[in-house]
């Protein structure tokens, strides 16, 4: 069976947070829908506990043992996902400052889940304007669903596929279906041999 790592990285604040909780939530979709056909392993980066160690590096351009530790975790995940609660319309300085930090070509062609918690549902749309275009411009494979959580949604039961729960299922399987295949695609490319080394091969 191939092993697979998923990372989410979230971005909540306080503690219990409810941005942790959808992290927890998809990433235990995700988990549970590949582990049907792959051993996986996952983790959760917590930047509430790397908020030091994100200045100190905006700051110096240098990332402490901690932070380098989580920035190479997610660089090498098969699958991230990504939380930030929405504040002032937008994605919280925390968490933009987490992926200011990383290499910009680290994400490229790495499949991610996009979600985020907020007050009230007026925004829920931050995640469209805001949060997918800066996975596009870091060359990421942004999943097609993205899991928005209001205060009020918390509290709903389960309903059509539109609640919460429904759109956590959808969008951790569309995660999990998306990471084998584009593992795959990058083994394959890995595994081709350059031409000048096929020309080189054939020369007496």
């Amino acid at each position: 069976m191939t092993s697979l790592k998923l990372v989410a990285v979230s971005a909540g604040l306080s503690r219990p947070s409810s941005t942790r909780l959808l992290a927890d939530r998809l990433l235990e979709g995700a988990r549970r829908r590949l582990a049907e056909e792959h051993t996986v392993e996952v983790r959760v980066v917590e930047l509430r506990d790397l908020a030091t160690d994100i200045a100190n590096n905006l700051v110096t351009g240098f990332p402490g043992a901690r932070l380098r530790e989580a920035l190479e975790a997610v660089t090498e995940a098969d699958g991230l996902i990504a939380v930030t609660p929405i504040f002032t319309a937008s994605y919280s300085g925390l968490f933009k400052s987490f992926f200011d930090v990383m290499d910009n070509t680290a994400l490229t062609g790495k499949p991610v889940l996009i979600a985020a918690t907020g007050g009230t549902a007026r925004h829920s749309l931050a995640l469209e304007h805001a949060v997918r275009p800066l996975f596009a411009y870091l060359r990421a494979i942004v999943v097609p669903t993205a899991v928005y959580a209001s205060s009020e949604d918390w509290g709903a039961g389960a309903g059509t596929g539109d609640d919460l729960a429904g759109r956590i299922v959808r969008a951790s399987e569309e995660l999990a279906d998306l990471v084998p295949r584009l593992r795959a695609t990058t083994e394959r490319a890995d595994a081709v041999v350059p031409f000048e080394r096929q020309l080189a091969a054939l020369r007496p």
